[in-house]
């Protein structure tokens, strides 16, 4: 029951996450460059990307995600690195993410970082 309780939030992170990516064209600008500005301001681990997290082994993606969530104490996903880590590799799965890095692609960073 716990790990169908995950799948659901999981699931539900990423809804939420996707319905928030239905801009106009006008907007893609704006929205690279404030992701830009964002990972400019985080530590090393916030910096892979979605690429070279997918061709990562199971461990070595959890440590990733521990140190996201350790350099942003802040995030939303504080509290709950395997709902963190779910998210993440759902997230990374889509090729449109593959040149983001992690924590901007799953939402691991606080607001406003």
């Amino acid at each position: 029951m716990k790990r169908f309780s995950v799948v659901v939030l999981t699931v539900a992170t990423m809804a939420a996450a996707l319905a928030g990516c239905g801009g106009s064209d006008s907007d893609s600008g704006s929205a690279a460059a404030s992701s830009t500005a964002a990972s400019s301001t985080t530590g090393k681990a916030a910096q892979t990307t979605c690429a070279e997290f997918k061709n990562l082994d199971t461990e070595a993606e959890k440590a990733v995600v521990e140190a996201i969530l350790a350099e942003n104490p802040d995030s939303p996903y504080a509290g709950s690195p395997n709902v963190a880590l779910g998210t993440a590799k759902l997230v990374c799965l889509s090729e449109a993410n593959a040149g983001k890095t992690v924590a901007v692609a799953a939402g691991l960073l606080a607001a406003g970082k």
